[in-house]
């Protein structure tokens, strides 16, 4: 994952996109001569997925100078809550009216609305004018067989998060590298402060991905068309996460209020570590443990024995294909989501930009909070770029419930989960999956 960039283009870079976010966003729609912004003329409804309240207004800033600078387009913004976005979309797609021109989409979501048919691709147009300047894996989470249909807008991982102070009362100096190394320094801050250390998500199949990529797992493997969510190695995994809650160095949760119990824990001091993403950072800053914003620590995943692995995510923002206003929507995405107008984004929000040259941003550079997640999505894994993939989850996530409560096995509880996704997998969209 390339970021480097010599000194003096880096200077050139901050500086114009310093200039082009005070006038609003990026000018490189102009520079690329693919419209003139006097001439463009269109209507643009945007779904927004975005938190309403901590995210929203960084995108309504953006919108507003977006229609400063191309007084021809007009842009109606809709937020859309992110848990129904996807079937509202597909519903509207499906029926022919009411879908957005431009969508907020999940990265999981696009291999599926893509081969629905409900994407515009993006090869050529003003929209992808500055590909070359994505980062390599949030690219390719917008490509379905060979063609581009949407733009990375945001990234992210899961990383270790933890307390710096409840650290150094142990006597630890640094973040833990390895699983094992965690439950040693887990069990130490436990015997300095009699609680669990870690708080690990028990309803989220996703917050196991790390665990699972550490020993050489994964979900499916898609070029052989097997489930291997049942293999040796995701039992493994699963393993070391039954043992951090045995032996008392973690503990779960495997409620539908985990996340909130998580988040409340590590707050407020309860516990010492969690695994989360750059959404939760301004949140945990917001606790009584985190006065000092610098006490918040930021880490890579762990390794497992083989590697260390954090799932690749974020959004992307596509187009749909039966849009009246083709040319106004794409270059409404360009602009929004131009490298200035995500160094914006980013400061505004704590999320990770897709733009190589936004890392060089002031606005970034000056985040700490941002800056640590350079090194995080580094390990980045790609999920399953499958029209499938984002509903393999559902059945992973009550597996996860199943096992972590001690309702079953883990063997047992991965075995049926492999089961369930086969059953995905050959409903109707594909057919041919095994399991192996």
């Amino acid at each position: 994952m390339r970021r480097s960039i010599p000194a003096v283009l880096a200077s050139i870079l901050a500086a114009s996109t310093l200039a082009a976010c005070s006038s609003g966003g990026s000018s490189s729609t102009a520079a690329a001569g693919s419209t003139d912004p006097a001439s463009a003329k269109g209507t643009v409804t945007f779904w927004d997925t975005s938190d309403p309240q901590a995210e929203a207004p960084a995108y309504k800033a953006l919108i507003a100078k977006f229609e400063a600078a191309y007084p021809g387009i007009k842009v109606t913004y809709v937020n859309k809550a992110f848990g129904t976005a996807e079937n509202a979309f597909k519903t509207a797609a499906a029926g022919g009216s009411g879908a957005p021109d431009v969508f907020r989409s999940d990265i999981g979501w696009v291999p599926a609305l893509a081969q629905a048919g409900y994407l515009q691709k993006l090869d050529g147009t003003p929209a992808l004018s500055d590909a070359s300047d994505y980062l390599s894996a949030p690219a390719a989470t917008t490509k379905y067989n060979g063609a581009t249909y949407g733009v990375p807008q945001v990234t992210d991982a899961l990383a270790l998060l933890y307390n710096k102070a409840e650290f150094t009362a142990a006597g630890i100096g640094s973040a833990p590298t390895t699983w094992a190394a965690l439950k040693t320094d887990a069990l130490a801050i436990k015997a300095k402060t009699g609680k669990p250390a870690i708080f690990l998500r028990g309803d989220s199949s996703y917050f196991m991905l790390p665990f699972i990529y550490g020993e050489g797992g994964d979900m499916v493997d898609t070029s052989g068309k097997k489930v291997t969510v049942g293999s040796a190695a995701v039992v493994k995994a699963f393993g070391i996460v039954q043992d951090l809650i045995s032996s008392g160095a973690a503990e779960t949760d495997t409620s539908s209020n985990a996340y909130t119990n998580m988040q409340n824990a590590f707050k407020s001091g309860k516990v010492a570590m969690v695994l989360n993403g750059p959404w939760s950072t301004a949140d945990d800053q917001s606790g009584s443990a985190f006065t000092d914003k610098a006490n918040l620590g930021i880490a890579p995943v762990p390794a497992g024995s083989v590697r260390a692995g954090t799932p690749t995510g974020g959004q992307d923002l596509v187009v749909y294909a039966g849009s009246a206003s083709l040319s106004a929507s794409e270059l409404f995405v360009q602009y929004i989501n131009s490298a200035a107008s995500q160094a914006y984004v980013a400061s505004r929000n704590n999320t990770l930009p897709t733009h190589q040259a936004a890392w060089s941003d002031p606005q970034v550079t000056g985040n700490a909070a941002l800056t640590a997640f350079d090194a995080v999505i580094k390990d980045d894994m790609p999920r399953p770029a499958i029209p499938q993939g984002s509903d393999l989850f559902t059945p992973f996530d009550t597996g996860v419930q199943s096992i972590l409560s001690g309702k079953a096995s883990a063997q047992a509880g991965l075995q049926s989960v492999a089961q369930q996704m086969l059953k995905v997998l050959n409903n109707g969209v594909d057919s041919g999956w095994t399991t192996g």
